[in-house]
């Protein structure tokens, strides 16, 4: 009895939203009846609404381990593995859970969900190179190839192309390794220099036929289930459903034509003639949203979550309510403070269903929030001083202290571009290189014709080895200010540093560096993957008036450039 009292009491809290309470509550009441799968099942979802996803994942699976024939367990677990970040995981306890209770509606939207939730991540230039190691002449290749044939004696090698033939997209993994690279000039027919400027003569690769495609199996159709006796009070309470399912339509239709008066007097009608369905009270809410009477959506939306607790409504539908009345709400609000209901009654309806409308909604709702506070926040004057509080400790080489003071200043007034190129300035200062780039880019998109941006993003690529990103950048700025001097000065020092490559001038650790980061770099793996590209270095190794010809093309000779500026070509 006491562990039933405290069930009670959990129900109570989380039906009110108060989710840590209801916790507590049926916390005490496992402590009294430790084998009771309902109350871990309860106090898992509490957790979820709380986004303690650990706990809750803990209390799921204690739930299916303890009642493993309870469908709703595996939606409690699949729940608490989707706010987990495990997707694959979520996916595999609604399957579980559907195969006990295939018609069951709350575990095919999770399911849905889940899957949506799956990562899709695009193929790289590191995935496109590495699945060259796939290939069935791979061995062949390497065995005819006498600079590569030994090798396959080595047992550590051996382990690399395995691991890469299994995940390509490791490629990155191994790329310090000069037999890796000696392979990948292989595969790739393209001569890759290396520390003693010494290149390998690789053979076409030849590609492999696709597998052919299975044909669909097609199910025998599932045998309708036969009719059963119905007594005179199933059958009166099956015609008023059906007439609420009537007026419900009507009122779609009125809805639909903008009649929002007629709407409401139908969806009445069937919330009396059928109070067992919460889809009513819902539509009703979302009519009143329409005319702007959110005081009534409210309401109504209230209700249809009370009411939806009690009958055990489909998750879906008691979030669809909770997302209106967050809706109104945000309707409602006049400052920054008055979007955190809202937000909060997002969140509450995430926790029931989780649906890109109601994530959309809520990430607005943020926005709008961020954008009020803001605003609120808003005080030119202010940034001013902050700014000018920022230079001074600049000047006296306290750069922590002088971001701390540019990141106000940016609070109290985010469009000014000087901040932004003086905080950039102290990120460069401290060795935060993405920093200070991203803050000198956000300066030039604020203002393009500043010239101090240009100059702050260009030294930060240099100062990371990026010479012809730095000299885009600087040409850029010369567009701007054509007599600029530290732009100049910029193109200059960039020039210096591609020519050195083009003569072949670099120290062996300093090619292995530039070599190793330029694979890593998209950019560069994309141009190495192209199969016109690859065509052309070729040209360049075995036909140097077919190269010369390929360098009058523009996009080419840009292409050409940026592998030798990287050190993965010479020009000689």
């Amino acid at each position: 009895m006491a562990a039933d009292e405290a069930k009670a009491k959990g129900n109570a809290a989380f039906s009110a939203g108060r989710f840590e309470e209801a916790a507590g509550h049926f916390g005490d009441a496992v402590a009294l009846a430790p084998d009771n799968h309902v109350l871990f099942s309860n106090r898992s979802a509490a957790y979820a609404s709380l986004h303690r996803y650990k706990e809750a994942l803990a209390d799921a699976e204690r739930t299916v381990a303890l009642r493993p024939d309870w469908a709703k367990g595996y939606s409690r677990l699949g729940a608490a593995r989707l706010g987990s970040g495990d997707a694959a995981g979520a996916v595999e306890a609604y399957e579980k859970g559907l195969a006990l209770d295939p018609s069951n509606a709350a575990l095919k939207d999770g399911l849905a969900q889940a899957r949506s939730a799956l990562p899709r991540r695009p193929a790289s230039g590191a995935d496109a190179i590495g699945k060259i190691f796939q290939g069935a002449d791979l061995w062949s290749k390497i065995a005819a190839d006498p600079t590569t044939r030994a090798y396959l004696d080595q047992p550590d090698f051996m382990q690399m192309l395995r691991d890469l033939q299994r995940n390509p997209g490791n490629l990155n993994n191994y790329l310090s390794d000069p037999r890796m690279m000696q392979v990948l000039s292989l595969m790739l027919n393209v001569k890759v220099q290396n520390q003693n400027n010494e290149a390998s003569e690789p053979t076409p690769a030849k590609s492999s036929p696709p597998p052919p495609q299975k044909q669909p199996e097609t199910k025998p159709r599932e045998p309708e289930p036969e009719p059963v006796e119905m007594t005179d009070e199933e059958k009166e309470r099956k015609e008023r459903k059906a007439a609420a399912q009537k007026e419900k339509e009507a009122g779609n239709a009125a809805y639909k034509k903008k009649d929002f008066d007629t709407a409401i007097q139908h969806y009445t009608k069937a919330m009396e003639l059928d109070d067992e369905d919460i889809s009513y009270l819902t539509n009703r809410a979302a009519v009143y949203l329409e005319m702007g009477q959110y005081d009534d959506c409210i309401k109504d939306c209230d209700t249809a979550v009370e009411r939806g607790r009690e009958l055990r409504a489909d998750f879906k539908m008691v979030s669809r309510a909770l997302t209106r009345k967050g809706t109104a709400l945000a309707k409602l609000a006049k400052s920054s403070k008055d979007y955190d209901v809202a937000i909060e009654t997002f969140q509450k309806a995430l926790t029931e269903h989780r649906n890109p409308d109601t994530l959309k909604r809520l990430n607005d709702a943020e926005r709008a929030k961020k954008e009020l506070e803001q605003q609120e926040y808003y005080d030119p004057k202010l940034a001013d001083e902050e700014r000018e509080k920022g230079n001074e400790f600049f000047k006296q080489q306290k750069y922590p202290e002088a971001v701390k003071h540019y990141t106000e200043a940016l609070r109290r007034n985010p469009k000014d571009p000087k901040v932004y190129s003086n905080r950039a300035a102290c990120y460069t200062k401290l060795g935060a290189m993405p920093e200070g780039l991203k803050d000198a880019e956000k300066c030039i998109e604020l203002d393009p014709t500043f010239s101090k941006g240009y100059t702050r993003k260009g030294a930060i690529q240099f100062f990371m080895k990026e010479y012809d990103k730095a000299m885009e950048t600087y040409q850029e700025g010369l567009k701007h200010d054509p007599s600029n001097q530290e732009l100049l000065d910029g193109v200059k020092r960039c020039i210096q540093q591609i020519n050195k490559a083009n003569r072949g001038e670099l120290t062996p650790e300093e090619l292995k560096e530039r070599q190793g980061k330029a694979m890593q770099d998209p950019e560069i793996q994309n141009i190495l993957t192209d199969p016109v590209m690859r065509q052309v270095l070729i040209d360049f190794q075995e036909n140097p008036r077919a190269a010369q010809d390929h360098l009058k093309n523009p996009g080419v000779k840009q292409k050409i450039q940026k592998l030798v500026s990287a050190g993965i070509v010479q020009m000689k």
